[in-house]
């Protein structure tokens, strides 16, 4: 009965559609919202176009290892399909009805790269927009932040420019927060994959495990911050930044805290 809405932000759609309906609830126009995203773009069109992008791994040879985020072999992302469905609701709605809740929603910041069609921004600048965004919006600083979420999709530019925006935000922190890249073990979903990396984190926060970011065996000199990698950590953790990138210059970033 209240409020529906269907965002377009590319690959970035899964965190704008949580973000918004964070705003709608936030605001008071709604109690609860079903936010996500969904995807099923495994076809002939969907794979030549990116494929044209040089934007697909190439590692045909051995699939298993294709995505490799901040690896220095990284040749491209591998596509994936699935879908990714929160329910976000008001905390006094949730307590009304004796919810399980897993976490709650904080903060959420969007930018846009201004810079090129399917081309991140090769110094993050938007990246680095939209986290500190999602900061300000949740009223904490980079200090409080145990975790993050990369969009990280094995990409030769993608990466790098992540990194160099978390390093820019987090300054020497950057290098004491552990970042995992869910996109290693499940591939790109695509306007899944925002949705379905908050589900991850939100899990994550509940049961203090940062997942591992599998594939890394040779860090790019340039991706040098803790990825998690290979290995599951156990660590206690409270606040989470997630990030989501899509082509056209899209970034959206959302912050998750453990419900106590």
């Amino acid at each position: 009965m209240g409020p529906s809405m269907s965002p377009v932000s590319a690959c970035a759609i899964g965190n704008t559609a949580i973000g918004e309906a964070f705003r709608l609830i936030r605001s008071g126009e709604a109690d609860v919202i079903f936010a996500g995203g969904t995807e099923s773009a495994i076809t002939d069109l969907s794979i030549a176009s990116f494929s044209n992008a040089t934007a697909l791994s190439t590692r045909n040879d051995n699939p298993t290892k294709a995505s490799r985020p901040f690896d220095e072999n990284r040749d491209g992302f591998v596509m994936s399909e699935g879908a990714g469905i929160l329910i976000l609701e008001s905390l006094s709605h949730a307590l009304r009805r004796e919810a399980k809740i897993y976490a709650e929603v904080i903060g959420y910041g969007a930018s846009s790269d201004a810079h090129h069609i399917v081309a991140t921004h090769p110094e993050g600048k938007g990246a680095y927009l939209a986290m500190r965004s999602a900061l300000k919006n949740a009223n904490i600083s980079p200090e409080e932040v145990d975790v993050i979420s990369a969009h990280a999709t094995s990409t030769k530019v993608g990466d790098i420019s992540e990194t160099m925006a978390i390093k820019r935000l987090f300054g020497k922190r950057a290098y004491q927060i552990p970042v995992t890249a869910n996109k290693s073990i499940f591939g790109h979903l695509l306007g899944a994959a925002g949705a379905v990396e908050a589900i991850a984190l939100a899990m994550s926060l509940k049961e203090e495990i940062v997942p591992p970011t599998i594939n890394l065996e040779n860090p790019d000199p340039l991706c040098d911050l803790d990825y998690v990698p290979s290995l599951a950590r156990q660590v206690k953790i409270n606040t989470g930044l997630s990030n989501s990138f899509g082509f056209g210059g899209h970034n959206a970033a959302i912050v998750l805290k453990k419900y106590e």
